[in-house]
């Protein structure tokens, strides 16, 4: 790019940057922070509803047939506003005062999916108190996306997950023994069909065949 060119770029950035554009930014900011909080009203009503079964007296037998047809939620979404909802409430009380968002820049204010996944690390026995308040801080704190919170916690799930030798040998064994039997069926199967082995054989050869399958399982 030309001198004359990077000059006249610049000017054209300047214009463009006036009070309208800011008014813009600002809105826009706004917006995503009330896109990344506004599932806590609905959450914390079907919450109620859920807690109360309320559903039931308006003549539905479950709670998703209820969120189903009446609101429009499947029945996924619906637990996980629920359950989302109720961690919220018992782990982070903070998030659910309004002026949390308020205090905060839209790039640090949690989304949904990121605190959903928080919730199902908090369950994992293979994670320590570090791990779960570094995963923590990468929601609440910094508020990092879902995507990059799972990927972290499948890292730690990796990292901490203990082998044991024995157990990882047997394993082995169990698939070796598994792709040796395959072998012999596909070997059974072409003996059977050329009928080139004689039928008792091939009745001793499926009894084998059971008690091997016996002790894979």
């Amino acid at each position: 790019m030309s001198v004359i060119d990077q000059e006249e770029r610049i000017s054209r950035l300047k214009k463009m940057d006036n009070a309208t554009s800011q008014e813009l930014r600002g809105r826009a900011q706004e917006g995503a922070k009330s896109f990344k909080t506004s599932w806590i009203e609905l959450a914390q009503v079907l919450y109620a509803i859920h807690r109360d079964k309320l559903y039931e007296y308006w003549g539905y037998e479950r709670f998703e047939h209820y969120t189903e047809r009446e609101i429009g939620l499947k029945k996924t979404m619906a637990l996980k506003l629920v359950k989302t909802y109720f961690f919220v409430e018992q782990e982070e009380p903070l998030y659910l005062n309004k002026d949390f968002a308020e205090q905060r820049g839209a790039s640090t204010v949690p989304e949904l999916d990121a605190i959903s996944v928080l919730r199902m690390a908090r369950t994992k026995k293979e994670l320590t108190k570090h791990d779960y308040a570094e995963l923590r801080k990468q929601v609440f704190d910094k508020g990092r996306g879902a995507m990059a919170v799972r990927k972290d916690l499948t890292a730690l799930m990796k990292e901490r997950k203990q082998v044991d030798p024995d157990e990882e040998r047997e394993q082995r064994s169990r698939a070796s023994l598994r792709r040796f039997m395959n072998a012999l069926r596909s070997f059974q199967k072409d003996m059977d069909t050329l009928k080139v082995v004689r039928v008792d054989i091939l009745k001793k050869a499926e009894e084998l065949f059971k008690e091997l399958e016996a002790e894979v399982e």
